[in-house]
């Protein structure tokens, strides 16, 4: 009984088909989301476009990413992760199919905003929800595997989408991913389960006792954490972050194309942030569960603010290849770690609701950081104030966190 009721009769424990679930939803939504740099220069010719308007496109659907988890995270906690999940991977393949087919600059900023930005909306924050109250003990190692599939996923389709748009052509591409996300991710949302009762099995696979709903049941209600002030420090050292987290992820293929890097080279670029941002997940969410969450969180500000410097001196591949793996490594780190350090501070009753609005911080930078870059580029030709710019960002963002954490990292180190 044990065995069918952990994993399908195979003797897994099921929170780990939640966290695949969740890798693969991840890697679909911002695998897809992520190939726009791939597309950048087709969409600035095919519309005769300014690299400032380009970049909107991402910024308007990427505050959708994150602000959407404010609606999606409370309506996950109700309805299930599975229901949202499902829904937000129909609406990015939607979304991909009708920007191949735009006819203005406008139709691909509504295609964007209301297909892909709702679409990972709707299914990002539910499903990080869900892989919380699965895990106590490795909390931080399966919320980075989960989402380390955003790593793998910027590591594998902006090359594929590169590779269809030379063979093909952008519009071409664009259809032929939303009709590949929405049928995988369909499938794939529905072995997500968003309790591990559901199962009658506790965190980390342990039977379940007399104590064990009333464990999970426990937390803050949304109200209660937002006017928390640990939970106002960490909303704005995120919005701070966020300025500058998403501007490698539209600007840094433009930037190689201006160091005279072919556009071959210049994806690759982006893919190594990929590569850095998987082993951040994987690494930086099992270390934190040792070092502490908190503590691990400060480090990851730092290590951003220090890969934005390599960027500031980078010429050549070989450098922008280095930031993208220092910057990856530490971007993905944070990522993996914020909706477990809510889980830690808040509780599971809420943890999708509030999750969801912590990441309306993060959905305002993403609205202004890219399309500030991109202005900031068409006036000066250059994207040194942007970047010098994301390395104040992110150690005022380490310096709240030392500000209110502190007792707790100090606490740590002793």
């Amino acid at each position: 009984m044990r065995n069918t009721a952990a994993g399908l009769g195979s003797g897994i424990f099921y929170g780990w088909y939640v966290v695949a679930a969740a890798f693969i939803v991840t890697f679909l939504g911002f695998g897809s989301a992520y190939t726009f740099s791939a597309f950048f220069d087709p969409l600035q010719r095919e519309f005769s476009a300014s690299r400032g308007s380009v970049s909107l496109v991402f910024s308007l659907a990427g505050s959708l990413y994150f602000g959407t988890g404010m609606i999606s995270g409370p309506l996950a906690d109700r309805f299930g992760a599975r229901a949202l999940s499902i829904t937000g991977m129909i609406l990015l393949g939607a979304g991909l199919v009708l920007a191949g087919l735009a006819r203005s600059l406008t139709e691909v900023y509504l295609a964007y905003t209301l297909g892909v930005g709702l679409g990972v909306g709707f299914s990002y924050v539910p499903v990080l929800g869900a892989v919380q109250r699965w895990f106590r003990r490795q909390r931080g190692f399966a919320s980075g595997l989960a989402v380390s599939g955003i790593g793998v996923g910027t590591l594998v389709m902006p090359p594929l989408a590169t590779w269809l748009i030379s063979l093909l052509d952008w519009r071409t591409s664009y259809v032929l991913f939303g009709c590949f996300v929405a049928t995988i991710g369909v499938g794939i949302s529905l072995l997500l389960v968003d309790d591990p009762r559901h199962r009658g099995l506790a965190p980390d696979g342990a039977p379940m006792t007399s104590g064990t709903d009333q464990n999970l049941q426990q937390g803050n209600s949304i109200r209660q954490a937002i006017r928390s002030p640990r939970f106002t420090t960490l909303y704005a050292a995120c919005l701070l972050c966020s300025f500058g987290a998403f501007i490698p992820f539209v600007h840094l293929v433009p930037y190689a194309l201006d160091q005279g890097i072919s556009h071959f080279y210049a994806v690759g670029a982006l893919g190594m942030i990929g590569i850095g941002s998987t082993a951040g997940r994987f690494l930086l969410g099992a270390l934190a569960d040792r070092l502490g969450r908190e503590n691990s969180l400060l480090l990851m500000f730092i290590g951003m603010a220090l890969a934005m410097s390599i960027w500031a001196l980078s010429t050549n591949m070989w450098q922008l290849s280095v930031f993208a793996l220092v910057y990856g490594l530490f971007y993905g780190g944070w990522v993996a770690l914020l909706p477990a350090v809510v889980m830690d501070r808040f509780g599971g009753r809420n943890v999708s609701g509030i999750i969801g609005v912590l990441y309306t911080s993060v959905a305002l930078g993403t609205l202004i950081g890219p399309t500030a870059a991109g202005l900031s580029f068409d006036l000066t030709q250059s994207y040194t104030l942007p970047i010098l710019a994301s390395i104040v960002a992110n150690l005022g963002s380490a310096f709240l966190i030392t500000r209110t954490y502190g007792t707790s990292i100090v606490r740590r180190r002793r």
